[in-house]
């Protein structure tokens, strides 16, 4: 039975039939056009060339993996050309995620979730004004950032109109790009197919992909990275990329029975069920967390310092200090990344997923897991199981992010998108869209099996 089902979700026969799937795919194909048209948009007041030439100073500076590539990484190359949409989704997810952990926290916040749908709209509305609020400060830090940056490389000064126009210009339009691409993935959620803000990510990362894949293989040949090496990479990011499958699939089924009921013919039936609890139920979003929190010093570090190397100054020797200390691929840096991926699997897994709730309904249900009571009992044994699984998925997620990021540091090969955060994002939300895409052709196919028994039944009472 499932493999008749897993065969008529792959059966892309029925593709050229399924009208509204096809609209949505259209749909989301153009939204993801016209993100990577305004990642070309620059900010006003910015002049190309010095942009260009205070980039290139800051990638050999930094040897090609400063901080400015992890973002521009994320919004596919958008920060490198200080577009309107530089800032990307980004402060969007991590107003998102203050918010659930508040909700989480706060008994206000937590009543208001509760609410049900009007619920759900005022904590969104909440955390559309945190975005607008953190993508005011961080667009004025990139601005401020940009002119001390250019001034310490010695090169001709980026913003070509007044400084203080120049800020308030940035700060409109970095406000207004974020916004928009926090629409634009709002309406490819509910028009298109998949997650939005997801896929507006995945498309980013997706998007750099080819250059630094062309920058490794340049890499090989010139000789600055051995062979063997480039090779090794390639198949471990291979391997990566089946292990993620993996373990994204990968589910510990609670089995739930319900009571005995009665048949029509006097037998008795028991209903079986599953309760399946993912092995990382946090998902994507704890190495996301933790970069962010982790590069946020880093970047105010980094820009405040504008690349100076004289230590003369207490400040700028403080702000060397912590670039040097958080730099990627160090020690403190592997150790406080692995710490903090740790530290949010746990805690977004308590905010996802309610071991007490979840008791409560089995219970108001009929439900119960054999051999353990209902209510508390099975609540208990519910945070038991959980907390099991959760040391196996944030073990997981520990290696797939750091393993990349201390080889890659070894071996000299700077290649963020090929890492482990970014795998992760790319392979989450492509198993999310074709899990979508099977949902929408299985429910194409069995309308069309209900509308032809309708007709028929019709048919013969005539």
């Amino acid at each position: 039975m499932a493999s008749n089902t897993v065969g008529a979700g792959l059966n892309l026969g029925k593709f050229a039939q399924a009208t509204e799937l096809r609209q949505r795919i259209w749909f989301t194909l153009g939204a993801l056009i016209i993100f990577r048209l305004l990642s070309f948009v620059p900010l006003p007041g910015i002049d190309p060339v010095a942009l260009q030439q205070v980039v290139d100073l800051t990638q050999d500076n930094t040897g090609g993996g400063g901080i400015l590539n992890v973002f521009n990484t994320f919004s596919g190359g958008s920060l490198e050309r200080m577009s309107i949409i530089a800032l990307g989704v980004m402060p969007y997810i991590t107003a998102s995620i203050v918010i659930q952990m508040a909700a989480a926290l706060s008994p206000t916040l937590n009543a208001i979730k509760k609410e049900g749908e009007s619920g759900r709209k005022k904590l969104n509305q909440y955390t559309r004004y945190g975005t607008v609020g953190l993508t005011t400060v961080q667009g004025y830090f990139l601005a401020v950032g940009l002119e001390s940056l250019a001034t310490a490389q010695g090169q001709q000064v980026i913003v070509s109109d007044s400084v203080m126009l120049f800020r308030l210009g940035a700060v409109v339009s970095l406000v207004g790009g974020t916004m928009f691409l926090m629409w634009l993935g709002e309406q490819i959620t509910s028009r298109g197919i998949g997650n939005g803000v997801s896929l507006i990510i995945m498309a980013g990362i997706v998007a750099m992909m080819p250059t630094e894949l062309i920058q490794l293989f340049a890499s090989g040949q010139t000789g600055a990275i051995p062979t063997g090496y480039v090779v090794g990479f390639l198949l471990l990011f291979v391997g990566l990329i089946f292990g993620i499958c993996f373990m994204e699939r990968a589910q510990r089924r609670v089995l739930i029975q319900y009571p005995k009921r009665a048949q029509q013919r006097g037998g008795m039936t028991q209903e079986k069920s599953h309760l399946p609890l993912k092995i990382n139920t946090a998902g994507v979003i704890p190495p996301i967390f933790a970069s962010s929190l982790l590069l946020m010093p880093l970047t105010v570090a980094q820009f405040m310092s504008g690349g100076v190397t004289d230590t003369a100054s207490t400040s700028n020797e403080l702000l060397l200090t912590i670039t040097n200390a958080l730099g990627r691929g160090g020690s403190l840096y592997l150790l406080l990344y692995a710490g903090m991926i740790i530290f949010f699997c746990f805690f977004y897994t308590a905010v996802v997923f309610n071991p007490e709730e979840t008791a409560d309904n089995l219970k108001r249900y009929g439900g119960f897991v054999p051999g353990i009571r209902p209510g508390e009992r099975t609540a208990e044994y519910l945070d038991y199981v959980l907390t099991r699984i959760t040391v196996v998925g944030a073990a997981y997620l520990t290696l797939i992010c750091l393993i990349p990021e201390f080889l890659s540091t070894q071996a000299g090969i700077q290649a963020f998108v090929l890492g482990g955060t970014s795998l992760l994002i790319v392979v989450n939300v492509t198993i999310d869209t074709v899990s979508q895409i099977q949902s929408h052709l299985l429910a194409h196919q069995y309308g069309d099996l209900i509308k032809k028994a309708k007709l028929k039944g019709g048919g013969q009472r005539r």
